[in-house]
This record gives structure tokens, sequence and C-alpha cells, in this order.
């Protein structure tokens, strides 16, 4: 009975220590995480890269895999650079592994964890920001020691009891039939992927298999099988994550669970010579350090193998889950409100869509010859724009750092333009007749201001290939859209003195007799509608792209 109670203890309090190290590590990170991710990912194998470096650092796979999914969700990355994350991640997981083999189960080191433990907590409970999460960090980290070093003791009663020659023989080992072995390998598989099933964490259950192979309770081979399942049983927590999601978080975790299931099954029909080889390696290296090395190389033959498959991979997956989302709803999925920068860059990219769609639409309007019954279009954006706003009030907690805050207020200020541009359009836009006796020279700049404002938002949106791959259009302004962001603002500044112009000399020609009072001030109502649809597109583009003070809203009508 003491021996389980150890054993239960020390996962116990592995388990702990990793929950509070992982939070105290990604409250560290904070909006560098989601930065990172959402740089890294430029290609399947970069992200690959730093989907394990990355995961790594905070000891989480499953914050990694959470962060890239909000990060698909907005149109940060795509499905198939999120994949190449996802998989990253399952590489980077592995650290832990190695921590176990080389220091948990060979040194006691219960005598400095406790210290440790008692310092990350006053750190945690007395400090504040970054202090307050590296003490969380350190505390965790040393309750995971703790937790290993009663799990070894656990074990060294358990082996004491059971030797490997309880558990099924498996292939390689010495005598074993080819049948015998497979079904060996098979059972051991199914116990490791059910024990982390029950624990809910890989890492722990691998924690396990190694004390237990270091206690002399199982071998090298069967600890391989072992971890053959548990490495499958992480898949198990994606997938409940999934029910209910949305269509892009069950294609991660279809396809997180597919490459569990691709890499085991190379695992096991590689076994028959993994097995032997690693029997002759452990005369010369210690078998806690083969299996660590076996969970690293498992994982990292399995993305050798699929990541130059993604391209067809993601077909697979997204043939087997179609998508019946719009763009709206795959935009705004309540997953990304949990991390602030990845919701407010939702929010813009929709905001950008928005904006190019109406310049169409006021392009179509200014010509004389729109191409059907546009209103139910501005309906449509009015509606958009007002999810937009009700998403942006459902942020679960305020951005982090001043970059972040500076992004949100960009983005609710281009919401606030755009709405006023739509609102225009919908209710005051003039007449073409008006158009065309009234201000001439000004629907023609106006024209322009709307083209240049619609390139802008299309590579904002993600929409406009400014090389050879479209890709959207990050915080800084790139080469090819200063020209067309300074003609927009000479623009504007030159239909503001025309409209004042052209409003003094409309006015006087009334009493000469030349028009009406009731002509004149619809010329000028029309002109000035124009300095309004211009100035706010103007406004939107400069806020989209991070560029303007508040205090330039006074200029505006």
């Amino acid at each position: 009975m003491s021996t389980l109670i150890a054993i239960l203890g020390g996962v116990g309090l592995f388990l702990l220590g990793m929950t509070v190290m992982t939070d105290g590590l990604k409250a560290m990170a904070g909006s560098a995480l989601r930065s990172v991710l959402g740089k890294a990912a430029a290609t399947p194998v970069s992200g690959a890269f730093w989907g394990a470096m990355v995961t790594l650092l905070v000891q989480s796979s499953s914050a990694v895999t959470m962060t890239t999914i909000g990060l698909v969700n907005a149109g940060l990355l795509s499905f198939q650079q999120g994949l190449g994350l996802v998989m990253g991640a399952n590489v980077g997981t592995t650290g832990t592994g190695w921590l176990v083999a080389l220091v948990g189960v060979r040194v006691s080191l219960s005598a400095y964890a406790l210290p440790a433990i008692f310092l990350g907590a006053i750190m945690r409970l007395l400090g504040k920001g970054r202090v307050s999460s590296a003490g969380g960090a350190i505390a965790g980290f040393a309750l995971v020691l703790y937790g290993l070093t009663t799990l070894q003791q656990g074990m060294s009663g358990l082996a004491e009891v059971m030797q490997p020659s309880d558990l099924p023989a498996v292939l390689g080992e010495a005598g074993v039939g080819w049948l015998q072995g497979t079904g060996g390998v098979l059972v051991l598989v199914l116990t490791g992927l059910v024990m982390t099933a029950v624990m809910q964490s890989s890492t722990a259950a691998i924690a396990v298999t190694i004390a237990s192979f270091h206690a002399g309770a199982l071998s090298v081979e069967q600890g391989a099988a072992l971890i053959i399942g548990q490495n499958i049983g992480t898949a198990t927590s994606s997938a409940l994550a999934a029910i209910g999601a949305s269509t892009t978080a069950k294609r991660l975790a279809l396809a997180y669970i597919l490459f569990k299931l691709i890499a085991a099954a190379i695992a096991i029909a590689l076994f028959p010579l993994t097995s032997p080889l690693m029997r002759q390696l452990s005369a010369s290296i210690d078998g806690t350090t083969l299996l660590a090395a076996y969970h690293t190389a498992y994982n990292v033959i399995g993305v050798c193998v699929l990541l130059p498959a993604t391209h067809w991979f993601t077909r697979v997956v997204e043939r087997i889950l179609p998508s019946k989302e719009t763009k709206l709803e795959r935009s705004l999925d309540d997953s990304a409100l949990a991390h602030p920068i990845v919701a407010i860059e939702a929010a813009r990219r929709l905001v950008a869509d928005v904006l190019g769609n109406v310049g169409v639409l006021v392009a179509a309007r200014l010509s004389g010859k729109p191409a059907h019954d546009d209103s139910e279009d501005a309906a449509e954006a009015t509606r958009t724009l007002s999810e937009v706003r009700e998403f942006l009030s459902g942020l679960r907690e305020p951005p982090e750092g001043e970059l972040e805050r500076s992004r949100l207020t960009h983005t609710l200020h281009a919401l606030d333009h755009v709405g006023r541009l739509v609102e225009n359009l919908r209710s005051q836009f003039p007449a073409r007749a008006e158009l065309a006796e009234g201000a001439p020279d000004a629907v023609a700049l106006c024209d322009r201001i709307m083209q240049g404002s619609t390139r802008i938002a299309d590579a904002v949106a993600g929409e406009t290939a400014l090389s050879e791959r479209a890709e959207p259009i990050g915080w800084s302004v790139p080469e090819a859209l200063e020209a067309p962001l300074a003609m927009i603002e000479g623009d504007v500044a030159r239909m503001e003195a025309m409209q004042r112009d052209y409003r003094a000399r409309t006015l006087a020609d009334v009493a000469p007799g030349h028009l009406t009072a009731s002509d004149a001030l619809a010329r000028i109502d029309a002109s000035r509608a124009l300095y309004r649809i211009a100035f706010h597109a103007w406004r939107s583009v400069e806020h989209l792209l991070g560029r303007g003070g508040a205090h330039e809203l006074a200029r505006g009508p």
C-alpha cells in the first residue's frame, strides 16, 4: 500500500508541478508566444522548427496547439502553416522526457526542491507581473523534481514485487516469436495509451515509464512499446477539446490525431528493427537515456515523413471535414477571445475586408453604372461591423503591453471610420446628377482615393499578393503601399481645400441668378458627402496600418 501511495503521490506532484510551471512560463511569455508563432510559420518547415522550440520553452504542447488554432481562426496563419506548428510541438514536448532521464531518476533533489518551492511561492504571492509568473515557474519546476523523487521511491518498491517477465514479452527480446512479440507490443501500446488518457499528460506517463525502467520493473523494449502508446494518448485531450469547437479547431484536432496514428504505425512497423538496436546500445548507453532518445526520434521521424506531404495531408483533412462556416464565423471564433492579440487581429482583418468591399461599391456608384442593387451589400457590411463590435466587447482580458493596447485602439478607430463610411454610403450618397453638375473634380479625386484605399484594405485582409505568395500585411507598412498611402493623404487634403472653395463659389452663384438656393445647397451637400466618404476611407486605412493619432480626427467633417 505504501508503494502505491508513493507512486500516486509522485504522479500527482509531477502533474501539479507541470501545470504550475506551464502557467508561469506562459504568463512570462505573454503576447510573445502568439507573436513568435505568428511570425515563425512562414513555411511548414520553419513552423515545425519554431513550434518545437516554443513548446520546449513553455513546456506545453497544448498551449502551442490551442494558440495555433486561434491564429488560424483569425486568418493570421493558413491551416497548412498551423499544421507545421502542431507537428513541431510534438517534438518540443519530448524535452521533459530528457529532464526525467538525465536528472529526475538519477539524483534525489528533494533537499533542493523544497527551498525552491518556498522561494517560488513567495515570489508568486508577493511579486507582480513577470516576477509573480517567474515565481510560479520556479515553484512548478521544483514540484516536478520533488514529484520525480517521490515517484522514484515508489517505483523502487514496485520493482521488488514486479519484474519485466510479469509484463508481455515484445519483439526483439531473446526467445520471443514474431506472433507473441507482436501481440505483446500491441498490448503495451494500448496500455500506454490508457495511461496517458487517464493522466491527461503524456509527459507524466513517460516519466512513470522511465522511472519504472530505472527501478528494474520493465525492460528497455517494453518501455519503448509503452512510449508509443503514451504518445498516441495525448490526442484524446485534443479530441475532447474539439467537441463543439469551430471547423478549424476540429480540423487541427483531426490532423493531430492522424499525425499521432501515422507516427505510431511507423514506430510499430519499425519495432522489429529498433528493438534489437536498443538492446545492443543499452550495453554502452544508459537505458533511461535510450528511452528519452527513442521518444524524441519517434516524433522526429513522424514529422520528417509527413512534413514533405503537408499540402496533400491538409487537403485530405479538409475533405474529411469540409467547412460550412462563413468567413465571419470562422474569424470571430470565441476561442480567440482568450488571446487579445489574436482577437484584435481577427477584427482588424474583417474591418479591412469590409472596407475593401465598400470601396468597390463606392467606385461603382461614382461611375454611375453599379452592377446591381447594392443596398443589400451595404446592409451586410453594417451587420459585419456590428458583429465585430460585439466580438471585441467580449475580450476576456485586457491587452498586454503598450503595443497590444495601441493595436486595439487603432482597430477601434478603423472600425468607427468604416462604420461612418458605410452609414454615408447608405443614407447620404449623392445622386449621379448632383455629382456631375456639382463637383466633377471631386468625383475623380474621391474615385482615386477609394481605389487606393481598396488596394490597401485588400492587402491588410490578406487578399492581395504583394509578392509571389498572398500574404496578409502586418503592423508595419510595406514599401509597396507607401506610395498609395501618401497619394490618398494628398488627395484628401486637396478635396478638403476644393470643398471650401467650391462652397463659397456655389453660394455666390445664387445672388446673380445662376443657381437657385435649393440647387446650390444640394450641390454643396453632394460635395460634402464625397469629402466625408474620402476622409473616412483615408482615416480607416491609416488606422488599419497603425498610423495617425486621435488628434487628427478634429480635421474631419
